[in-house]
């Protein structure tokens, strides 16, 4: 893999019966953005109503990117009963977002710390792999 010269990572649970409130009252830890399905979201000038209920806990962009250490600063804070994650997992969809950022020198970059308890938790993992352009030589 290359290396990653950014990463920024996010939890999002959503739901069209979403209660944020609920979900950080089940998961303990207060979210970043949390809006109910209908909501009015945006400036007055500009506002549109949400599609989706959400509760959403993001990272700081590292760079270089450090996977590990972000799912870790998701992850902190939140409750360790299991059975209360496969209960949010039974209503809500729940999904790990990391957009990554390479450049072109080879490194190992994993999740192995955390990849058990993203596991045990029903959250599936989004990777969103961005590139930096190369220029063509002539």
């Amino acid at each position: 893999m290359a290396e990653l010269s950014e990463t920024v990572a996010r939890l999002r649970v959503i739901g069209d019966d979403l209660d944020p409130d609920e979900v950080t009252r089940l998961l303990g830890k207060t979210p970043d953005l949390a809006r109910r399905k209908g909501e009015v979201t945006g400036p007055a000038d500009a506002s549109a109503s949400a599609r989706t209920g959400a509760w959403l806990v993001n990272t700081d962009s590292s760079a270089p990117g450090d996977l590990d250490r972000q799912v870790g600063q998701l992850l902190a804070g939140t409750t360790d009963d299991l059975a209360v994650w496969w209960r949010v997992a039974d209503r809500y969809r729940r999904r790990l977002l990391r957009p990554l950022h390479e450049r072109g020198e080879r490194r190992n970059d994993d999740i192995a710390t955390n990849a058990a308890e993203i596991g045990e938790r029903g959250i599936e993992l989004a990777l969103d792999l961005y590139a930096a352009s190369r220029e063509i030589e002539d």
